[in-house]
Formats: structure tokens, sequence, C-alpha cells
């Protein structure tokens, strides 16, 4: 994941350079009444991907849950200050403040798709990283809550 998105955001800053366009990946670069702008993540290990696998989301969830500070420190790189004008529990956004969870449900810190829930197996999307998030800070603190125990 991490490789793909730094490669994608430069060659967004070549090409908008060529073009005279500035860009940023800042969250929200202009205050107002709007949502901001994420970095999703997708997520999932093996077992969840297997017949069962909500079990294991489902655990997952839990130890995320409890964690939930240490990852909002990380989605973003000013530990969590960025996030706090994106992540306001309105506009299809969790609250910085709490971890919520569902099936389906936009406004949720983990997002688990109907598909998904209907198969009883996939993956959970992370809505909680910033849209300047370092994706290898990202991945590496889901996996050592998910994976790890840590």
């Amino acid at each position: 994941m991490g490789d793909h998105m730094w490669m994608s955001r430069y060659l967004l800053e070549r090409v908008a350079e060529d073009f005279g366009v500035k860009v940023t990946f800042d969250p929200k670069p202009v205050e107002g009444d709007w949502n901001g702008s994420g970095a999703h993540c997708n997520f999932s290990t093996k077992a969840m991907r297997e017949d069962g696998g909500m079990k294991h989301i489902n655990a997952a969830i839990e130890l995320l849950a409890k964690r939930h500070t240490e990852h909002i420190k990380v989605y973003d790189p000013r530990g969590g200050e960025d996030n706090k004008k994106r992540l306001t529990g309105r506009h299809e956004t969790a609250s910085i403040h709490e971890f919520t969870s569902g099936v389906a449900h936009r406004g949720a810190s983990i997002r688990i798709p109907r598909q998904v829930y209907e198969d009883g197996k996939g993956y959970m999307e992370d809505r909680r990283p910033a849209s300047n998030a370092d994706p290898y800070m990202v991945t590496e603190r889901l996996v050592k809550t998910v994976v790890l125990g840590e």
C-alpha cells in the first residue's frame, strides 16, 4: 500500500507542477462545513477473508477500539492535530474522540461493507487516516494492533 501511495502523490505533484497547479494533502485545507478528505484503509488478514471471517473482523475491531488514541496519533503527521479538523462526527466522519464501528456505516471509525457482512467474510475499512497520513505508519499501527496484539 505505501509504495503505491507515495508514487501516486509524487506523480500528482509532478503533473500539477507542469500545469501550474498547487497540490495539498492537508485533510481540510479550507475551513468550513464539509468533511475534508481521508486516506481510508481497507484491511484484512487471511483469516478474515476465509469462511467464518466475520469473527476475526469483530475480534480485530475490539482490539482497534482499545487502541483508538494510539491510532489517531499516527494517522496524520501532526499527531492527530490535522485530523481534529476532519473527524468531527459530522459529514460521514467519526468523532476523533470516540471509536465506533458498523455495517455500511460511513460515519463510523471502522466500516464493514454490507457485502462483507452478508458474505460473513472479507475486509474492514479504517476511515480514520487523514489524507496526508504516512501509509507505512498506518499499516504498521494496524499490524501491531490486529496481528501482533500490541
